[in-house]
């Protein structure tokens, strides 16, 4: 006796409805950081322009790219919420991953061209009106704080949100950075901070672009939650009475906050259908309570399986290459 449970058997009990609501209780909040940061840009850049700071235009340019950041994780939002159809088994979970890796990529390339116009300007930093780039700095810094104040309950929810966490985070080392240079030009004339300046926010910015590219591409490739131990599972998944072995465990992401499982697991003698299921009942209900895994798809078998002698054989050569 062969029983196979799909994905359907395997989805958690509410998980739908439970997205619809922390959509819901996070969109408010993108908006506003997203109309806060969006404004401001503005603000910052004709700043920069009107004082000479490329540290206010560094940070505008990241506040730019955060903005923008911030309507890819609105959309995203607005996907996850859609319902599995035909062509899209599991909805579009994903959507929020792909959000994220945007926005990375974005924020990136800002901090790149950042550190690119302030190495030009290292050799001879133009002079610039150190007390309005304070001024503009400050408030730049408390839209920031206001930002990450608002985003800060929601950074662990997935990738998508993080990411916009992040961004407010290093926007306000970022406005600090800049608030320094104008104090540097207005107490000291000394021009060459500014540049220095850009250039350590240029280096906060892709360093965090790129640890956001590493996690939403590590997801994108399915690979393993790093915070799931594959023996562990193995371990409690045989504290089931009657499952005898487990093994062709796999473990991927189907979004940052969503991990699927698939399984061989054995049972004792020759169960019928309704007593694996039963079985396989209580393995989903312990992978949801105890590693919060939320799809399991489960092969119960009597006897474990064995591969065909070709595929056998394949993989006896492959070893021995």
């Amino acid at each position: 006796m062969d029983g196979h449970l799909g994905p359907g058997h395997g989805h958690a009990p509410g998980r739908d409805h439970g997205r619809g609501h922390a959509a819901d209780a996070v969109r408010s909040r993108l908006v506003l950081v997203a109309l806060l940061n969006g404004g401001f840009v503005a603000v910052e850049v004709v700043g920069g322009l009107a004082f000479g700071s490329l540290a206010l235009l560094a940070d505008a340019a990241h506040m730019a790219s955060d903005a923008g950041g911030l309507i890819l994780a609105l959309v995203a939002q607005t996907l996850v919420l859609r319902p599995p159809s035909g062509r899209h088994t599991y909805g579009l979970v994903r959507s929020e991953v792909l959000a994220a890796q945007a926005n990375g990529l974005l924020t990136g390339a800002a901090g790149l061209w950042v550190m690119v116009e302030a190495v030009g300007r290292l050799s001879q930093a133009p002079a610039t009106e150190g007390l309005g780039v304070t001024l503009v700095a400050l408030v730049g810094l408390a839209i920031n704080l206001i930002s990450v104040r608002l985003l800060f309950s929601l950074r662990h929810h997935n990738l998508n949100l993080r990411g916009a966490f992040l961004h407010m985070a290093a926007d306000s080392a970022g406005s600090v950075a800049a608030i320094v240079a104008g104090l540097a030009a207005l107490v000291g004339s000394a021009y060459w901070v500014d540049p220095v300046a850009s250039i350590l926010i240029g280096v906060l910015v892709v360093w965090s672009a790129w640890g956001l590219l590493r996690a939403t591409t590590h997801v994108l490739l399915e690979g393993a939650p790093g915070h799931l131990d594959r023996d562990q599972l193995t371990a409690a998944v045989l504290e089931v009475p009657t499952v005898v072995d487990v093994h062709h465990l796999h473990l991927w992401f189907l979004a940052s906050d969503s991990v699927a499982l698939s399984a061989h697991v054995v049972l004792d003698g020759e169960p019928t259908l309704h007593e694996a299921q039963v079985v396989g009942g209580r393995i989903r209900e312990l992978l949801h309570e105890r590693f919060a895994i939320e799809h399991a798809t489960l092969e119960l078998e009597c006897h474990r399986c064995e591969p065909p002698a070709g595929v056998a054989e394949m993989n006896h050569h492959a070893g021995r290459a």
